[in-house]
């Protein structure tokens, strides 16, 4: 049986329709009109307990509609929703003590007062035992290197060490479920580092069941290699990331010689760049290397061959362009 089982889900937001302008702002006032938008669109997907699932999308699809059905915090129009047992809406005061949350644009960590205190203040309100506490705070600590911090105002923290105390936040007692909404987003480099190889870690160590969102594609490819794709409030895809790689990804070619003479066309290559004394070339097809670099051979001599990836970026971008998204 899954651990996380949405069935046929559906919500749907009313909203204003007003027309720019004075007139219509004042016409609005006395009659208004609306209009209906489908957030989330008959989705069902199953998650296992364990998983790291990448939830993904452009802005608008219905990722955080969807996050805040499985949170609890929004009741869907129709549909199913179960995790561990659970009903997110109607069990919610039972089911958030199995769940934890961080929501990269939004704290639950009080901002005046220190890191620590915050700390404590979650442990009462989810009932953690001291002994408990202690010991995850301590594990949590350690791992997310929070030591320094424990005394500082939240609002005196860097971005960065924010979002890592927000995460030992949402972790002191032991969800078994993470949502994780745009957790690095605008972190630095070296934070980002330390937030997925967390992520992971918990991920392996603790079997917790993880649904990440981001629009930073690198987060998605270091943790997970399932993504759920929705568009228009619709799921488009459901599958491995390496499929989607595989299907997208275009290979290139960096072939250095010591001295270029001449170019042979080669079936399935393309020229991309020229340089005095190298190509790029976009190989088509599966086509094989050793057989370009035996063509290259026969006209050049060959000092470096270099293999090109497509950006993971560039991927998602023609996933979003096939489904039109």
């Amino acid at each position: 049986m899954s651990f996380i089982k949405v069935l046929n889900l559906n919500k749907q937001f009313k909203i204003v329709d007003k027309e720019s302008g004075l007139a219509n702002s004042f016409k609005s006032i006395i009659k208004r009109k609306y209009k209906y938008i489908q957030a989330v669109d008959n989705i069902s997907f199953d998650i296992d307990k364990g998983e790291i699932v990448g939830y993904i999308g452009p802005n608008g699809a219905g990722k955080s509609t969807t996050i805040k059905m499985l949170t609890g915090i929004l009741k869907p129009d129709s549909g199913f929703i179960e995790v561990d047992g659970f009903n997110p809406f109607n069990d919610r005061v039972k089911y958030v003590k199995n769940i934890g949350v961080v929501f990269g644009q939004k704290s639950q960590l009080w901002w005046d007062i220190p890191v620590e205190e915050s700390f404590l203040l979650l442990k009462d309100i989810y009932k953690v035992s001291d002994k408990d506490y202690q010991k995850v705070k301590e594990e949590l600590v350690d791992l997310l290197e929070l030591k320094d911090l424990l005394k500082t105002p939240v609002r005196q923290l860097s971005l960065g060490q924010r979002m890592r105390a927000e995460i030992a936040a949402s972790l002191l007692h032991s969800p078994k479920v993470l949502f994780l909404d745009e957790p690095t987003i605008g972190l630095d480099a070296v934070s980002k580092l330390a937030v997925r190889k967390f992520i992971k870690e918990i991920n392996e160590k603790k079997k917790v069941t993880i649904i990440l969102t981001s629009h930073d594609m690198t987060d998605i490819e270091a943790l997970t290699n399932r993504i759920i794709l929705i568009g228009h409030g619709k799921k488009l895809y459901d599958g491995k990331l390496t499929e989607i790689k595989k299907k997208f990804n275009s290979k290139k070619l960096e072939i250095i010689f010591k001295k270029l003479k001449s170019i042979p066309a080669i079936k399935d290559v393309d020229i991309i760049k020229k340089g005095r004394n190298k190509v790029i070339l976009n190989v088509l097809n599966n086509k094989s290397v050793s057989e370009i670099v035996r063509e290259y051979s026969k006209v050049c001599e060959i000092e470096d061959i270099n293999i090109i990836n497509e950006d993971i970026d560039n991927v998602i971008v023609r996933l979003y362009n096939e489904y039109d998204v």
